[in-house]
């Protein structure tokens, strides 16, 4: 029997593979709606903390009936490397076949399909639950997944200025200047998150934060909020009452979400159980529910990240990979 092979992407091959347009972002709505029609088997992410590099490690997976493979993705983040001048977060995905569970792929991205994914999955929450028009986009966050989604977004609406806050004011600066330049709308960084949320169609949180940035006193009608960086125990962006008071609650899945999103906190604040109203992004993907109904809703999305959105890039990434030739066979 000949030996298996398998190919091998390095990032600059990934990156020509998969970015922020009309298909990877089909790809990763599609996926939810995998999740919403009963096709994904997914099992909870595998979590690992090494607490003296002030790192965790995210494992996620999903087998969708039908496609010819799987992805297991493996993502770090290592945050004692910004003292060292070194990148916190990598990660790497095998893509496997469902039908031998041989290797397909080694995508060796350095973490960027898992950003790739995540800006997209913010992007599929407006399309389905942000108003239509938008003239302001209040942005918590000055990083590399804060720029990410507002590149996104941008595939889906179309928003006239934009305010930033981070917690160095310089990042925030930083920020302005080139999403800027990059978007071709006002961006001006701002030193208040309440003023910031007040005077936002929609808001994205983007941090790592661990006690809340967003407070419920600031809510207004209209008010779409895209939260992202609850993914772990302990982490948290928004004040539990926001998740009370929001007239549509979506998550991309309500178990992982209640036991590490921001749904973790109002349902330790006694603010909502698992039986409260809380939709799936997928069943709004899918079609089985509507999103946002009117323009006076108060919607909030609590993404955390899941299994199916990994094979979908993958799986993208390796089709446009074969198709341009791109990558080395290795044999296993």
């Amino acid at each position: 029997m000949p030996a298996a092979s398998f190919l091998l992407l390095r990032p600059r091959e990934v990156q020509a593979c998969a970015g922020l347009d009309a298909a990877a972002l089909a790809a990763v709505e599609e996926s939810f709606s995998w999740l919403a029609r009963g096709e994904a088997v997914m099992p909870p992410p595998m979590s690992l903390e090494v607490a003296e590099r002030k790192a965790e490690v995210h494992v996620k997976t999903a087998y969708v009936h039908g496609q010819p493979g799987y992805a297991v993705k493996i993502a770090s983040g290592f945050y004692a490397n910004a003292a060292a001048g070194l990148p916190t977060s990598s990660g790497l995905m095998v893509l496997l076949s469902a039908t031998t569970g041989f290797p397909l792929a080694l995508l060796l991205d350095d973490g960027y399909l898992t950003d790739l994914r995540t800006a997209l999955a913010g992007a599929v929450a407006a399309r389905h639950l942000a108003r239509a028009t938008l003239g302001t986009i209040g942005v918590v966050g000055a990083g590399v997944q804060a720029r990410l989604q507002l590149r996104a977004l941008s595939l889906v609406r179309r928003f006239e200025r934009v305010r930033v806050w981070g917690r160095r004011p310089q990042a925030a600066s930083d920020y302005a200047a080139e999403m800027s330049a990059a978007l071709g709308v006002e961006v001006v960084p701002v030193d208040n998150v309440s003023e910031l949320v007040k005077g936002s169609d929609l808001v994205i949180t983007a941090t790592g934060a661990r006690e809340p940035l967003v407070r419920a006193a600031d809510l207004h009608a209209g008010l779409h909020i895209t939260a992202l960086g609850s993914d772990g125990p302990g982490k948290q962006e928004l004040e539990p009452t926001v998740l009370a008071r929001a007239d549509r609650r979506v998550c991309d899945r309500k178990a992982q979400c209640f036991r590490l999103g921001e749904l973790q906190h109002a349902l330790a604040a006694g603010l909502l159980d698992e039986s409260s109203e809380v939709l799936e992004l997928g069943e709004l993907t899918s079609g089985r529910q509507p999103g946002r109904r009117d323009d006076r809703e108060i919607t909030v999305c609590d993404l955390t990240g899941v299994g199916v959105q990994d094979t979908a890039i993958a799986l993208l990434a390796f089709r446009e990979a074969t198709a341009r030739g791109l990558g080395t066979r290795v044999d296993a």
